[in-house]
């Protein structure tokens, strides 16, 4: 597992595949944005299951408090994970079947009672909202969290503003 921000990860990011990297990394880019330790890996739920098991439990032993998980396909990773681990498991879902993710993504949501997966859209987006959920999660018990969250907001809202201006004015 790579550490990339410090020696106590609070986030896992798990993806299925090497191929899955370029949307996770836009978990990654937001997790480095506010700041929250994370570390990286591959585990597949079918190539690798005793991998995968061994990831699930040892997680909130190793200091985990949220795990995003990336597959594409059939997708079963996000769920084998969190039937493991009592952290919460927030998937997202790839684009990398011909069916363009709709696979990935009924597989990822359709989670039998007792067994939840946070399940975002499909491919860069819900990555990237797949770590602000986790940022809001961790955020329950860090003010400084809260406060990054806050002025995100408010920088989302300032863009919205600064693009209708320019539309309105026909220069965009």
């Amino acid at each position: 597992m790579e550490n990339k921000k410090g020696r106590n990860p609070l986030v896992g990011i798990v993806m299925g595949s090497d191929s899955d990297l370029p949307v996770m990394e836009e978990a990654e880019k937001v997790l480095n944005q506010f700041q929250v330790p994370y570390e990286v890996t591959i585990s597949s739920a079918h190539r690798s299951p005793d991998r995968t098991h061994r990831y699930a439990i040892s997680a909130e032993e190793r200091g985990l408090k949220v795990i995003i998980v990336g597959a594409g396909a059939a997708a079963h990773l996000a769920g084998v994970i969190a039937s493991e681990t009592i952290l919460p498991v927030i998937g997202v879902p790839i684009d990398s079947s011909p069916l363009k993710g709709m696979d990935s993504l009924l597989s990822t949501v359709q989670m039998p009672g007792g067994i939840p997966v946070a399940t975002m859209s499909i491919g860069r987006a819900g990555a990237r909202n797949a770590a602000i959920l986790a940022v809001q999660i961790l955020s329950l018990n860090s003010p400084q969290m809260r406060e990054a969250l806050k002025g995100y907001k408010k920088r989302l809202e300032q863009e919205v503003e600064e693009k209708a201006k320019r539309v309105e004015k026909g220069s965009f």
